[in-house]
């Protein structure tokens, strides 16, 4: 995977997690759990991508 589209996909996750947490209004700890929850992902992402992860290419998401 070429670097430039890990990058878009990270400004997207980024930003959309950043208006999300700025103009939608919910509980503080929702939108804590919600900020923990796309970072985990993303970083598992990340991992897969640049081959951290190998055992987890058999398992579909």
């Amino acid at each position: 995977m070429p670097l430039l589209t890990i990058l878009i996909v990270l400004i997207v996750a980024g930003v959309v997690l950043w208006l999300v947490n700025t103009y939608i209004p919910m509980d503080r700890q929702i939108k804590k759990i919600l900020n923990i929850v796309v970072v985990i992902i993303v970083i598992i992402w990340l991992l897969r991508i640049f081959g951290v992860l190998d055992f987890l290419k058999d398992v579909s998401v």
